[in-house]
């Protein structure tokens, strides 16, 4: 197996980094937040005393949409993330290294069997918070999340931008972020995702949001899109 011969941070987007392997190859990382665990039998890289995780862009659509050339990642060390659609916390555990011990991801999720995953990763990651809920009403768990600079979402439902629009009413901040993972095939089998994704950029406009990028993520994810907004109530 080809080994790492250097890493260097990205360009781009901050508490991401290339490691570069013997073959040429290139891998987007994160410096690992508890050394030595891997969470999804992701590779592990050590440089210079510096352990980075592989960041495998099939299994996680924020890696995709940032090779894929989405124009900015709102996430640094401290950063709180109010993160909708958890699952087991492939992708939340990148975003736990970004922020480090200095930011907060609150991680909701309603499928109870994927949320034992996610609490069991959130007691060795102290930065992730696992509340079992449902996206659809986030008035359930007003009283344990705080504002936050960034909401993440990834919900296969129906009508996506407004329930993440209900959750920026109670959560984001003014002039916070979004990334949202438009699954075309999980709100409307019957429709083109074009024109799905069409309506759902529509709903986050008439809800306060300006759009700043829209990358889809084929090959790594078909009938998929990530939206980047800025909430502007």
């Amino acid at each position: 197996m080809s080994q790492p011969i250097n890493v260097k941070p990205h360009e781009k987007f901050e508490g991401v980094y290339i490691v570069e392997l013997e073959d040429g190859s290139l891998k987007i990382t994160t410096k690992n937040l508890t050394p030595g665990r891997r969470v999804y039998g992701e590779r592990l890289f050590r440089i210079g005393g510096v352990e980075y995780r592989e960041w495998n862009p099939y299994r996680s659509k924020l890696g995709a949409a940032i090779l894929k050339g989405i124009s900015h990642v709102p996430l640094r060390s401290g950063v709180k993330v109010l993160y909708l659609g958890v699952a087991t916390g492939t992708t939340a555990s990148h975003v736990s290294d970004i922020i480090g011990l200095e930011g907060k991801l609150y991680g909701i999720e309603f499928a109870y069997r994927v949320m034992r995953e996610f609490v069991a990763l959130a007691e060795i990651r102290k930065n992730l918070y696992p509340i079992l809920a449902d996206a659809r009403l986030p008035h359930t768990y007003r009283n344990v999340v705080e504002e936050v600079d960034v909401i993440y979402s990834d919900v296969a439902q129906p009508e996506q931008a407004k329930l993440v629009a209900d959750n920026a009413d109670y959560f984001l901040k003014e002039e916070g972020h979004l990334l949202l993972a438009i699954k075309a095939r999980s709100i409307d089998v019957t429709a083109e995702p074009s024109e799905v994704y069409r309506r759902e950029i529509d709903t986050l406009k008439n809800r306060g949001f300006k759009i700043i990028d829209v990358v889809h993520l084929e090959p790594y994810d078909k009938d998929h899109a990530m939206v980047l907004a800025v909430f502007k109530p």
